[in-house]
């Protein structure tokens, strides 16, 4: 296996830069200027320096292995510094530079990314925990009521698109019962039992939102692979064999059943970093996926590439995750 993984890095970086080039490539083709929303008023040369600062006057390649550096040996390094606490760690000189706030583009996202944690990531992990058994006893008890209930909220929760439950959420809970509040505060700093009560109170409603789409999701690929499992003439043999309820189901087929499921949920763990971008519009989250639409609306490249890129990665690495884990839920798979 250990080779097998090796094999599977070496070849993701050639994927990873071709990537990088196909997104910086669009971006420098896509109309806008990052210059657009400085006042009318600078003067034309003064504008032209401006831009020059921004390295926007150099040769597209040369601007796109400047930012390659930045992103594969300075940054790294800074966030390596920041995660020891060793300040020397960190390389000095430049760094990739968002276009409209004029600061570190890896500082942004390490201040953005606890919020989008906060919310998209407890999200996920409920909708784990709550699809998993749903979709498990569902199959078991295929055509009860228990599995018509599910399978009607699973099928709602994931045909409601999030920007239409997240408005009803609203309309219902924080305009008409004024349980919740409509915009989530990011300055909220917990540092008592009544901020951390706030904070849950602002949490809910956009976690509800994820947690039902995810849930809903993944809760119809554990009723379908156990549903295709269960008539395996090795669940039969089983329990011919005279081996528990119990352990037919949670150990033969549990197991097989897991490995379509493992997919499904290992790539969705990169949303996670990437953030929910319409929910946190809508609730005015300001995490990544917020950072993202506005970096596009302003033009900013380095912003945008770097987070696409981070995203790219993400994707690579969880696929490869889910891909070794097949050999730990079927014993028939073998890389090496």
């Amino acid at each position: 296996m250990f080779n097998y993984t090796m094999r599977r890095l070496l070849l993701a970086i050639p994927t990873l830069l071709f990537i990088a080039l196909v997104i910086f490539l669009l971006l420098e083709l896509s109309p806008g200027d990052p210059m657009a929303d400085m006042p009318l008023t600078i003067p034309p040369e003064i504008r032209e320096q401006m831009r020059l600062a921004l390295g926007l006057g150099e040769p597209w390649y040369t601007r796109f292995f400047k930012w390659l550096y930045l992103f594969s040996v300075v940054e790294p390094s800074h966030v390596l510094a920041s995660i020891t606490g060793l300040e020397n760690l960190a390389i000095d000189g430049q760094r990739i530079i968002s276009f409209q706030t004029r600061s570190p583009v890896g500082d942004i996202i390490a201040q953005r990314l606890p919020q989008t944690l906060w919310v998209v990531g407890l999200s996920y992990l409920f909708g784990i925990l709550v699809s998993l058994p749903i979709g498990i006893y569902s199959a078991y008890r295929q055509y009860s009521w228990f599995d018509q209930a599910g399978t009607f909220v699973s099928m709602v929760g994931f045909s409601l698109p999030t920007f239409f439950t997240g408005p009803l959420l609203i309309l219902i809970f924080s305009i008409w019962l004024g349980w919740f509040p409509i915009i989530y505060d990011t300055t909220l700093v917990v540092d008592s039992w009544y901020d951390f009560a706030l904070q849950m109170r602002q949490m809910a409603m956009p976690v509800f939102v994820l947690t039902l789409y995810n849930a809903a999701q993944i809760t119809r690929f554990m009723r379908a692979s156990m549903l295709d499992n269960l008539t395996q003439d090795c669940v039969r043999t089983a329990r011919a064999k005279g081996l528990t309820e119990r352990v037919v189901v949670l150990v033969h087929v549990l197991r097989n059943s897991m490995i379509p499921v493992i997919t499904v949920i290992a790539l969705g763990i990169p949303q996670i970093f990437t953030g929910a971008i319409i929910t946190e519009q809508i609730f005015r989250v300001n995490g990544l996926g917020q950072l993202l639409i506005t970096a596009i609306y302003a033009t900013d490249i380095p912003m945008v590439l770097t987070l696409s890129v981070v995203f790219a990665i993400l994707i690579v690495v969880f696929n490869l995750i889910a891909d070794l884990l097949y050999a730990v839920f079927d014993p028939r798979i073998r890389y090496d």
